[in-house]
């Protein structure tokens, strides 16, 4: 093999190096982003059904909750606006931060990224454990928003960059594993504190801890090699390539990032470089996957699992065991695609599981269809609550291996360098964007839609299905440096991509 690389069965470029522990160790601590962003998925809506904090921050709510006069549907029972900004106004918080992260990113470094998203995050945590008024309870989340805009848009970069191109993907899905986890950990928590009088200040507060990780973390991180490069350090990031692939023998890929730097530094405005046309594929599909991620509906049974639940007829207790149930689920159906992401690629993940969800959306609608109708009147039988408990848990485990993980991982892979931190802040901020649409939304389209919520959500997951089908080349096995080439290949995005876009396929060829 002559200067470290060769061209690998799939025509995608292989450099010569080996999965090192410290990479390994790397993306783990880095993953650890995504741990606040899981915990703080989780722990609303527990928090939320818990009766001291509405008692004390949403009174109305509480009433209504309470109500027995037969007023309020069963559908109905939360929906309160200011209940749902509560939720809601991080995600919007997150989707401002995302664009000052996107600077702060390429200027600063990814590590310098992760460190201020958690100590956002860590003064959000605290503000929200001590809060004494909804206006502490809100600043808090508004922080807490402005630490999950900063990690969601460094740490998925920072993974791709340091993972070698053949478990690029499993890597990376340590992002998605870590947010399954905080989800699965909050659950757990929110159960153990349900029962006390100020549970729901234990609940929030110890969203300090997985902060506090993540600052730590990230002070004992390497930047990545195409950060350091593009910010000049280049006795620094070669020493860094040869740590994390094992190898001194790092010339040919060394070289080819500093060629991808070289070209990013001629683009000085990567925001209205990105709608250029050779960029239409990775702007279509940063827009598009996020936005179709949350149109799954997924958060419907993130944020509000425990709500739900109540609202579907489970006790209390009931309830939030079965957000730890679909919590569990999600953790362990994230292994599946860690597993099988670089082995079967990104579409057949992307295709099962948009059959999957659909099947159990639709399941879970007529149940709930015919159990309490338009009215909103009538329960489950025992036999009947552990059946819909299982469609939804099949629904999460589909979530959890495609769209979960695919949705951060695809949008942070297919962009060339001198559009990456502007096609991932657009990712971040498009997901966060819907995120709080649907949050601030959905517990009114339950009271209105009723039944119908889920099969508003499966009409999406089929839109989603079919777009990925057409239009998403295999993207496994493909340096980030040369998507052009995938991209050049695919029937309908070839004509967006000049031929002087696909760069190195001419002068490396096959070693003997």
């Amino acid at each position: 093999m002559a200067g470290g690389a060769f061209v690998s069965s799939e025509g995608g470029r292989q450099y010569e190096g080996k999965v090192t522990p410290f990479v390994i160790i790397t993306c783990i601590v880095a993953a650890m982003g995504g741990l606040l962003f899981g915990y703080d998925l989780g722990i609303t809506g527990g928090v939320t059904s818990m009766e001291p904090f509405l008692v004390k921050f949403f009174p109305n709510v509480y009433k209504q909750m309470k109500d027995e006069s037969g007023h309020e549907s069963q559908y109905c029972k939360f929906n309160n606006e200011l209940l749902t900004l509560f939720t809601s106004s991080l995600y919007l918080a997150a989707l401002v931060a995302s664009f000052f992260a996107s600077t702060t990113t390429r200027v600063l470094g990814r590590k310098t990224s992760m460190f201020v998203g958690g100590l956002f995050f860590l003064v959000g945590a605290l503000l929200n454990g001590f809060a004494v008024n909804i206006e502490m309870l809100i600043i808090g989340r508004l922080l807490l928003g402005f630490g999950v805009g900063y990690c969601n848009q460094s740490v998925p970069v920072y993974l791709s960059e340091m993972a070698p191109p053949k478990i690029r993907g499993a890597l990376n899905m340590g992002f998605q594993m870590m947010i399954t986890i905080g989800i699965l950990v909050a659950n757990l928590i929110n159960y153990a504190t349900s029962k006390m009088e100020i549970g729901w200040r234990y609940s929030l507060g110890i969203g300090a801890v997985p902060a506090i990780l993540m600052c730590l973390g990230s002070l004992f991180l390497g930047d990545t090699p195409n950060s350091l490069i593009e910010r000049g350090q280049h006795d620094e990031a070669r020493k860094m390539l040869q740590k994390i692939r094992g190898t001194d023998n790092i010339e040919e890929e060394y070289q080819d990032l500093i060629d991808a730097s070289e070209v990013a530094k001629k683009v000085e405005h990567p925001w209205r470089n990105i709608k250029q046309q050779k960029y239409r594929p990775a702007l279509t599909f940063c827009s598009f996957i996020p936005f179709f991620q949350q149109l799954t509906g997924i958060n419907v049974i993130m944020f509000y699992a425990p709500v739900l639940f109540k609202t579907l007829g489970f006790g209390d207790e009931a309830s939030l065991v079965g957000a730890v149930i679909s919590g569990g689920v999600n953790v362990l159906a994230t292994f599946v695609s860690i597993f099988t992401v670089d082995k079967f690629g990104r579409r057949i993940l992307f295709l099962e599981g948009g059959a999957q969800m659909l099947i159990c959306q639709i399941a879970v609608g007529v149940m709930v269809a015919m159990n309490f109708g338009v009215t909103g009147e009538g329960s489950f039988t025992k036999l009947e609550a552990n059946l819909l408990l299982f469609f939804i848990c099949a629904y999460v485990a589909a979530f959890a291996w495609s769209w979960g993980p695919l949705g951060w991982l695809v949008p942070s892979e297919i962009c060339s360098l001198e559009v990456r931190s502007a096609g991932q802040a657009i990712n971040v901020a498009v997901n966060m964007l819907f995120t709080f649409i649907v949050a601030q939304v959905f517990l009114s389209m339950l009271c209105h839609l009723k039944f119908g919520l889920f099969f508003f959500f499966a009409g999406f997951v089929i839109i989603m299905t079919i777009f990925i089908a057409l239009l998403l080349p295999e993207t496994k096995g493909t340096p980030i440096e040369e998507m052009n080439r995938v991209w050049k290949a695919h029937w309908f995005w070839t004509k967006y991509i000049p031929d002087d876009a696909v760069i190195g396929d001419h002068d490396h060829k096959a070693s003997p």
